[in-house]
């Protein structure tokens, strides 16, 4: 856009308030988290293995990938608003089918039926693409995704707290009701900013051979990818070492697990306060850094023998505060490839990034078991990390040598 249209909040008519995107990235990213304390409970619940019902992270993942695909897509040809209206709805139906399930296939089914719900965060970030040129896109993007972040912060010690007073469907009642809360508020607030493009589904799945023969999209997807892979490694694995390696129950292993969110709170706000000034390359880097050194140090306490719930989880705190750099920089940037097609940019990096974390994910599930603690999970994140420090250096060297920056 030109020129930014003036916001009224509630006032559909005029593009959405920062906080209604604030709040629609954090409610996909609760429903990812909220739950996880409640996995060892629901293993006897269903009477199943940890490995099967840690597919519920793993299957919503790869399904919230997919989706990631369509409703880029879907946005730049029909307009945000519609899409998220939808996506939101069907959250809704699917979210009590989770609640009611008789059994862990039915579970699982309606469990990646709540992925629809990834259009609130997908699209959260291609309206402030549509609202704001790209030099502010960075940091506003930074305070939109702080949603990611403050909710999930509190949203596993919440969860852990609700599975123990009431039991896991709890959770799912909780997620219920802010969901049918966000949808209202959508309908009120959320403006229409994209700039239609009048064409087919079909055509705008065709534009993604130009984001993918791209050199600068492919760089800055991975190092999101990448960074973010050790944070859904985390999701896998974390909530077996709480409870087998520590021996936590839900409610602490809830206050715990919400350590990186802390990081990731302080990563966004030095997103939004720094990235216009630093620049979006400068910012991965050191992003990534952060990440890589408190996943590193973390390792290296259990090798000492030293590992303990205080040292494994707080400082995953710093794995955060890397993901908070990251994301929106690298974001921004693959979203500034190709401005006109900001929503399917959108999609295409998240369904990237996600499908990268699901596959993550289940793997860290598969690696851990009897006898052995932590080593696998926290190899994998390193291995993750050093990846996403890898591929920023290449990026910043390609620019370099093509005189761009």
């Amino acid at each position: 856009m030109t020129a930014e249209r003036p916001v009224r909040f509630l006032d559909r008519s005029t593009p959405p308030h920062i906080a209604t995107l604030i709040l629609m990235s954090g409610l996909a990213a609760l429903t990812v988290n909220i739950f996880l304390p409640s996995l060892p409970g629901m293993v006897e619940h269903f009477d199943t293995q940890y490995r099967l019902i840690q597919l519920s992270v793993a299957l919503y993942l790869a399904v919230n990938a997919g989706m990631q695909l369509l409703c880029g897509p879907l946005s730049d040809r029909w307009g945000r608003r519609p899409v998220v209206l939808w996506g939101l709805g069907l959250f809704l139906v699917a979210t009590l089918g989770c609640i009611f399930a008789p059994d862990v296939t039915t579970f699982l089914v309606f469990r990646m039926m709540q992925s629809s719900v990834v259009v609130a965060m997908v699209l959260s970030r291609a309206i402030v693409r549509d609202m704001v040129p790209a030099d502010r896109a960075a940091s506003m993007i930074g305070y939109v995704t702080m949603g990611m972040a403050v909710v999930p912060m509190i949203g596993p010690a919440f969860g852990g707290l609700l599975d123990e007073a009431f039991g896991w469907q709890a959770n799912f009642w909780a997620l219920f009701v802010l969901g049918a809360a966000l949808f209202w508020l959508c309908w009120r607030d959320l403006g229409e900013t994209a700039p239609l493009s009048g064409r087919r589904l079909m055509q705008q799945i065709r534009d993604y051979p130009e984001l993918l023969t791209s050199p600068r999209f492919w760089g800055y997807a991975l190092a999101a990818g990448l960074s973010s892979g050790a944070f859904f490694a985390y999701l896998g694995g974390a909530p077996f070492v709480g409870a087998q390696v520590f021996g936590l129950g839900p409610a602490a292993l809830g206050l715990f697990f919400g350590a990186p969110s802390i990081g990731y709170f302080a990563g966004n706000f030095a997103s939004g306060r720094l990235s216009a000034r630093i620049g979006i390359n400068r910012m991965v880097l050191w992003g990534a850094l952060f990440n890589t050194g408190g996943i590193a140090l973390n390792l290296a306490l259990f090798h000492l023998g030293l590992g303990s719930p205080l040292s494994f989880f707080g400082l995953m705190s710093f794995m955060g505060l890397g993901n908070g750099m990251v994301i929106p920089n690298a974001t921004s940037g693959a979203l500034s490839v190709r401005p006109a097609l900001a929503g399917t940019a959108s999609g295409l990096s998240g369904a990237l990034m996600i499908g990268l974390g699901a596959g993550l994910s289940a793997l860290a599930g598969w690696l851990l078991g009897p006898g052995s603690g932590a080593f696998p999970l926290l190899w994998l994140m390193l291995s993750c990390g050093l990846g996403a420090v890898v591929t920023i250096l290449l990026v910043i060297r390609r620019e370099r040598r093509l005189g761009i920056g």
